[in-house]
């Protein structure tokens, strides 16, 4: 299986899903807490992005309504 990630990619995944888990990750500007694990990882992702990570880019609306 290929590494989708790069290290710093998956070192951010790791940390939000660690503050999902302990209630202590926000989302966002509304500051709910995120409850889902895949809000965690996006969240993770979208930081490891801002950080220069490597990151496959985000998937376009127009190609999951036609999967």
């Amino acid at each position: 299986m290929a590494v989708k990630y790069g290290n710093k990619a998956s070192e951010k995944v790791e940390r939000a899903m660690h503050e999902m888990k302990r209630g202590e990750l926000k989302s966002g500007n509304s500051d709910k807490t995120v409850k889902s694990p895949k809000q965690a990882i996006a969240i993770g992702l979208s930081e490891a992005r801002r950080a220069g990570g490597k990151v496959p880019s985000k998937r376009s609306p127009s190609s999951r309504s036609s999967k």
